[in-house]
């Protein structure tokens, strides 16, 4: 209950005109066989591109090149990937839809990282250290 009165409070702070609070199950069917690319906001800097190989498993490409595969698991109101090459930590985000575009927000308490998907595609990801599919 307590992630839940976070994402709305949050959601509420977000203009509410221009945003719109969207499930985890409304980003997958969005993502769901389709390769995203990652920017920060403000700023534009690419964050990663990640492809959804299925609802629940995903290759992300970080910004530097590397790769991992992850699992991608809906917790409440958030998404959350786990990478094989990072144990035990879950990386868990609100999805939003502001001005027609699709954004992540944090879900960690304290942080106000957003990330906009600038593209999305249908190509694989490109990696420097692809993993074993």
């Amino acid at each position: 209950m307590h992630r839940l009165a976070a994402a709305l409070a949050i959601a509420a702070a977000l203009p509410a005109a221009a945003q719109e609070t969207l499930t985890p199950e409304a980003f997958l069917d969005r993502a769901d066989g389709r390769t995203l690319t990652f920017v920060s906001t403000p700023g534009g800097r690419l964050v990663g591109v990640e492809q959804f190989l299925s609802r629940s498993r995903s290759v992300y490409a970080r910004a530097d090149g590397s790769c991992a595969f992850g699992q991608v698991t809906v917790e409440g109101p958030e998404i959350c990937f786990r990478y094989d090459d990072d144990p035990g930590r879950a990386h868990c985000w609100w999805p939003f839809s502001q001005d027609g575009e699709l954004h992540v927000r944090f879900a960690d308490a304290g942080s106000d990282e957003v990330q906009r998907v600038a593209r999305i595609g249908d190509g694989p990801v490109q990696c420097t250290n692809a993993p074993a599919v």
